[in-house]
């Protein structure tokens, strides 16, 4: 399969992990780096090799056909656009934006001009909830009931060298952390048709104890504990618990409940993990994983997966369209907490379609 060019804008926390990721898939063939901050971009250019650019110079190499937009949340939009007004195909760190208005944007501007758009989180592609996905589809849970979905932590200012906007609009931890567990639930049990939710802010002010910022003091613009209530098209209603102010739980990330058993899926940041089910009456079990991608972190799937659909001339899993329903969600259990009601959801994408178990890292189809 022929490598398709890839130039990446923002080179900030997240982009190492991209970076070293992207070696495991041939289709990949990183370019170029940009940054505002031409010395992140450098920085990163040393560390891997890659020629470091000025944003306008990466958006016109007739070589780079997918941009990779790994700028803040609240540039995903404007920087998206900017991708795709340059004829470039885009790809987005999770979430696809901040505002669901905004980002239909993205999705308009993308089949206007008939260019692929991707979106982070792509871990649902790992070969743990591939298999989870697989183990439900062929009925071993019956009909489904509900879930539970859980990501509770002190907060980030304990460990991010640039905590502040996780605390800013754009930030908390439903947009934070909520694409992952969302994503996986649709991955699992299809689209979401209503929310409710409840959401505090516990603390006005939270204090960095990370460095270089230590002692800084940073103003709480957003909820910090938001818990929502989905009702899926399936028939299946779950619960999810984001925050910022658990110092500890022993919940399990995630679980699926049908009439004839429960699952145990494993965490949604990570691609892999342990895959449990207890049928009715019985006992736990281990739930095989022989599905590729399950052993270790592979943080540009999504993006690979997007390579490859263009070169074989199908969709890809990681779409825009499913990035801007789980967008929907979250943007809806926000309000329903505002106004203390439930809100329909009105996207409705297609489940992707499952990794194919043979895929290989040269491979994917």
């Amino acid at each position: 399969m022929q490598p398709v060019g890839i130039g990446i804008i923002g080179c900030g926390n997240i982009s190492a992990a991209y970076l070293k990721a992207a070696k495991s898939f041939p289709v990949l063939a990183i370019k170029a780096l940009a940054d505002r901050d031409q010395a992140a971009a450098q920085k990163r250019s040393e560390e891997f090799g890659i020629p470091a650019v000025s944003v306008a110079a990466l958006l016109a190499d007739p070589e780079i056909e997918i941009v990779l937009n790994l700028t803040i949340p609240g540039a995903h939009v404007k920087v998206g656009l900017e991708i795709l007004k340059a004829g470039k195909h885009a790809y987005s760190e999770k979430p696809l934006g901040i505002d669901f208005a905004d980002a239909t944007r993205l999705v308009e501007e993308a089949g206007k001009r008939r260019l692929r758009l991707g979106s982070a989180p792509d871990t649902f592609l790992g070969g743990a909830h591939q298999a989870a996905r697989e183990f439900v589809d062929e009925g071993n849970l019956g009909s489904p009931v509900g879930g539970t979905a859980f990501f509770m932590c002190p907060g980030h200012e304990r460990w991010h060298p640039n905590p502040d906007f996780y605390y800013q609009r754009g930030g908390g931890p439903m947009l934070d952390m909520g694409p992952y567990y969302i994503t996986d639930l649709v991955n699992i049990l299809g689209p979401v048709a209503r929310v409710a939710a409840m959401a505090p802010q516990p603390r006005r002010a939270r204090t960095i104890t990370s460095e270089p910022k230590k002692g800084q003091t940073i103003d709480v613009e957003v909820p910090t504990h938001v818990v929502g209530m989905l009702e899926f098209h399936s028939g299946a209603v779950a619960s999810i618990t984001m925050s910022f102010d658990v110092a500890a739980h022993k919940h399990l990330p995630l679980e699926i409940y049908g009439t004839e058993g429960s699952l145990i899926v494993p965490d949604p940041n990570h691609f892999g993990g342990e895959v449990k089910f207890l049928k009715k009456g019985g006992e736990w079990t281990d739930v095989p994983v022989a599905r590729p991608y399950a052993d270790g972190n592979y943080r540009s799937i999504g993006l690979a997966d997007m390579a490859a659909a263009i070169r074989q001339d199908r969709p890809h899993r990681a779409s825009g369209d499913l990035a801007l329903h789980v967008l929907e969600v979250m943007e809806a259990i926000g309000k329903a907490a505002e106004t203390r009601r439930t809100i329909d959801i009105t996207t409705r994408p297609e489940r992707p379609q499952p990794l194919a178990q043979s895929a290989g890292l040269d491979r994917l189809a």
